[in-house]
């Protein structure tokens, strides 16, 4: 099977910093992939909220995360300060996929990075819906692509 790739683009729309708990760490010593995406949720709540939304309601729309990759490009250990940055990429009509890179605060090397695809969503009809306007701002996008 062929690797994962996860090409990240040159600049990113926000940036965080989440230290690594030890509860982040698997049995190897170093951070685990569960912890990762727990990691990239809450750095993706901050962007939101950043914004003015929440994954409840982006402008009237929810979100659900409908899949994921994770590629490791070096140790996360106990006590290091990540650095999340995070890029939105194939945006489309009803979702697109959030990029992040993370990387050790204090010396810049790259840790790991994620995609993960996302999409609106009406909690209450229990459907998918269109991007909201106000999102597809916040990440750049034009009109709506199919």
């Amino acid at each position: 099977m062929a690797r994962v790739e996860i090409a990240l683009p040159e600049t990113f729309l926000f940036r965080t910093e989440i230290p690594v708990r030890i509860g982040d760490v698997n049995y190897g010593g170093h951070l685990g992939n569960d912890a990762v995406l727990s990691i990239v949720h809450e750095a993706r709540v901050r962007f939101l909220a950043a914004h003015g939304f929440g994954e409840l309601d982006v402008a009237g729309a929810g979100i659900i995360m409908v899949d994921a990759a994770l590629v490791y490009r070096a140790e996360g250990r106990y006590g290091m300060t990540l650095a999340v940055e995070i890029a939105a990429d194939d945006v489309r009509t009803r979702g697109c996929d959030l990029l992040y890179r993370l990387s050790d605060a204090a010396t810049g090397q790259e840790i790991a990075r994620v995609k993960t695809g996302i999409v609106f969503f009406d909690y209450k009809a229990r459907r998918v819906v269109t991007m909201p306007a106000a999102f597809r701002e916040v990440v750049g996008a034009p009109a709506h692509r199919a």
